[in-house]
């Protein structure tokens, strides 16, 4: 296996990593700013009214993306897999 091979065997498991984590981390941010913005409101610093939100909608992506997620996994698994003869050499 040469340089160029193993750069790209890296650059493609960073960005399948990046695709299958990108609903979790956008509803995350976008919860969390949310909840930080009815925090500052409404003056509640209670660590749990932060909390239990976050986990919720973390939870209902995970419920709703999975199938999207596990397609984009098993497709980079299905690629790896059929090209391993190039990165035997």
């Amino acid at each position: 296996m040469n340089q160029q091979v193993a750069v790209d065997l890296v650059r493609q498991a960073l960005l399948a990593a990046m695709w299958i984590s990108l609903p979790m981390l956008c509803v995350l941010f976008v919860i969390g700013v949310v909840v930080s913005l009815v925090q500052t409101l409404t003056s509640i610093q209670d660590p749990s009214f932060g909390t239990v939100p976050r986990l919720g909608a973390l939870l209902l992506t995970i419920l709703f993306a999975l199938p999207w997620m596990l397609g984009r996994l098993v497709t980079y698994t299905e690629n790896l897999v059929q090209s391993l003869s190039r990165y035997a050499n």
